[in-house]
């Protein structure tokens, strides 16, 4: 394990906090320190990354609400958090009351009353849907979407549109982690991405 505090941005077992810089080096690490790696989940030859321990812990967690609330701030300020279902749902409503401001959850299928407004996007083996209730969004709202991890890209770009079409700005998303090399970050150019966490691939 790398000693956070010896290197600019903090890096522990493969993870590097390049949006951390603002709690300083010894916050950000002790951020990276609770992500535990789980070799071979959900399958052979996958490392997946498990928060539960870091959001359960209390000021940890409060330290990665703070620098998703700096986050929003260099935005221009926001009047919405929307998050994504369902950790988008753990790390976004924190953020909101941290910040004053609404929570908006970006749901799966058939899991709100009519009427809802629904983008349908690929995934590797077909489709998905998520769903916004319509008139939540006053028209112009200033929205930062939120969800715990960068992937491919594609339920970010889709959460970015339904956004959209409810009315709202999108003015960033922000992420906890970033999963480096699967195309994330290209598949939302043109959009202001922020990641607090990058993972190694």
């Amino acid at each position: 394990m790398t000693d956070a505090s010896h290197t600019p941005t903090g890096e522990v077992d493969g993870l590097r906090a390049v949006g951390l810089a603002g709690l300083g080096a010894q916050r950000a690490s002790r951020v990276l320190e609770l992500v535990r790696a789980v070799p071979d989940y959900p399958g052979p030859g996958i490392t997946f990354r498990d928060i539960t321990g870091l959001l359960a812990d209390g000021e940890a967690f409060g330290h990665v609400v703070e620098a998703l609330g700096d986050v929003a701030r260099a935005a221009g300020g926001i009047d919405l958090v929307a998050g994504m279902e369902a950790r988008g749902f753990l790390i976004g409503a924190p953020l909101a009351t941290h910040l004053g401001v609404g929570f908006v959850p970006l749901r799966k299928a058939g899991k709100l009353p009519p009427p809802t407004d629904a983008v349908t996007y690929d995934l590797e083996y077909g489709t998905a849907t998520i769903e916004l209730r319509s008139g939540t969004l006053p028209t112009g709202a200033r929205v930062l979407v939120v969800d715990d991890v960068l992937a491919t890209g594609g339920t970010a770009a889709a959460g970015a549109e339904l956004v959209e079409r409810g009315g709202g700005v999108v003015v960033g998303l922000a992420f906890l982690m970033e999963l480096e090399g699967l195309g994330g970050r290209e598949r939302l150019a043109g959009r202001d991405v922020t990641t607090l966490v990058h993972v190694e691939s």
